[in-house]
């Protein structure tokens, strides 16, 4: 029997993304970036089921700010938009 999941939150695209971050699937666990988001800090965050590592970005195109959530239980992990 399938595992129900909780429902995926839905994708946060602003007017001044440019057209290869809007194009990122959001909420998505090993979901691909684009080439122009350049890595930042990164932090560690204690989970009931273990650690997970979450790692900031920032387009170079654009500007805007990405996390990215490095969880393998949580199936809508992965990209999330910061803001600018």
């Amino acid at each position: 029997m399938p595992q129900d999941l909780p429902p995926r939150p839905e994708p946060t695209i602003t007017p001044e993304m440019c057209e290869a971050c809007a194009g990122v699937q959001q909420h998505w666990r090993r979901a691909k970036g684009h080439p122009e988001l350049m890595q930042g800090t990164h932090r560690t965050v204690a989970h009931k089921h273990g650690s997970v590592t979450i790692t900031k970005y920032r387009c170079e195109r654009c500007g805007t700010v990405w996390e990215y959530e490095n969880n393998k239980v949580n199936h809508h992990a992965g990209w999330s938009v910061l803001g600018r």
